[in-house]
């Protein structure tokens, strides 16, 4: 039986907790929270109590964690948690820093610890159903990779002003699926081109931030990958990427809450894609979660690790550096 702790109760926490209560030779023991009411409320529904973090990293029976809590408290959370001889499990971003990142990275290699980052997306049945077919060779080699990532609204100005800005927090998952899926061979980003735009909602660019963004980037191979995003899509939450290889292509689109279509005299009608994240990534964070598990009982390396988070975070700095300057950078 694997005892494990959560900290933070907000919607992320909220799911991750879910599931891990449900994984079958996994007992959550502990959820910690700055607010305790919330805290309590989710301990309450799983079975499980609420604790400080002193008193989780030092209960011997703790062998894991899952760190949902607010970006800011990620880099310390890990390095305590490694210090104290934890397996981690880490919502995205592992920093907003790149130095306190790699920081931690090496407090976690250091500690002999495992680390998984939730990039959730490796674990979309969708899209790693596509990564399937791409290592099976059925495109041949990939050579281009076009992301669309478009949330239906933007969240409050006040957390925009502490998110890090749109690349550090909206495009890093899909600076870990370009990462994924073009670079799969090894290959790395050698340029990158971003810029930005306040199209949405003019209190975002007072708050210091983009709510629609476009981004270039070139491997050192030569392959091109292209990645449009915005806070406002009228329509609902818009996921889909396409790879083109060099004999065929893989797409994957949008899940909607069903997939019936409706063909009359007024027209053709289908449902809009799923509302936001938590519903259209549902199989994908329970997935992850599994995996994290499984790894740490078979031994077998993380899909997503610390250092993906970090290598994320270097995308996302260029991105926001290329943007401000209006000029590309090499990586």
């Amino acid at each position: 039986m694997k005892h494990v702790a959560v900290f933070g109760a907000g919607r992320i926490g909220q799911i991750h907790a879910s599931n891990l209560a449900a994984l079958p030779g996994v007992k959550l023991d502990f959820v910690c929270d700055a607010l305790p009411a919330a805290a309590a409320r989710l301990a309450q529904q799983l079975g499980a109590q609420v604790a400080d973090t002193d008193t989780i990293l030092a209960d011997p029976r703790i062998s894991a964690v899952a760190i949902c809590s607010p970006t800011s408290t990620h880099s310390d959370l890990i390095a305590r948690a490694a210090a104290a001889g934890k397996h981690i499990f880490c919502e995205k971003p592992v920093d907003l820093s790149v130095p306190r990142a790699q920081a931690v990275a090496r407090a976690v290699a250091d500690a002999g610890v495992g680390c998984m980052i939730g990039f959730q997306r490796r674990f979309d049945p969708t899209f790693s159903e596509a990564r399937r077919r791409m290592d099976a060779g059925e495109i041949g080699t990939p050579e281009m990779l076009v992301i669309t990532s478009r949330d239906p609204g933007a969240p409050p100005v006040e957390y925009i002003k502490q998110s890090g800005g749109i690349f550090r927090d909206m495009l890093i998952h899909d600076f870990d699926v370009f990462r994924w899926i073009l670079c799969a061979d090894g290959d790395e980003a050698a340029w990158l081109s971003a810029t930005g735009s306040v199209l949405t909602d003019p209190a975002v660019g007072e708050a210091g931030d983009y709510d629609c963004t476009a981004v270039t980037i070139r491997t050192h191979k030569g392959r091109l990958c292209q990645i449009n995003t915005t806070r406002r899509a009228a329509y609902g939450y818009d996921q889909r990427f396409e790879v083109l290889g060099s004999r065929g292509l893989l797409q994957c689109g949008n899940q909607a809450p069903s997939q019936v279509t409706q063909w009359d005299a007024n027209g053709i009608k289908a449902d809009k894609p799923e509302a936001f994240f938590l519903q259209r990534y549902a199989a994908a964070y329970r997935l992850e979660i599994e995996h994290f598990f499984e790894c740490l009982q078979s031994g077998q390396p993380f899909k997503t690790t610390v250092e993906d988070g970090v290598a994320a975070q270097k995308l996302a700095d260029a991105a926001t550096q290329s943007a401000r300057t209006g000029q590309p950078v090499s990586l």
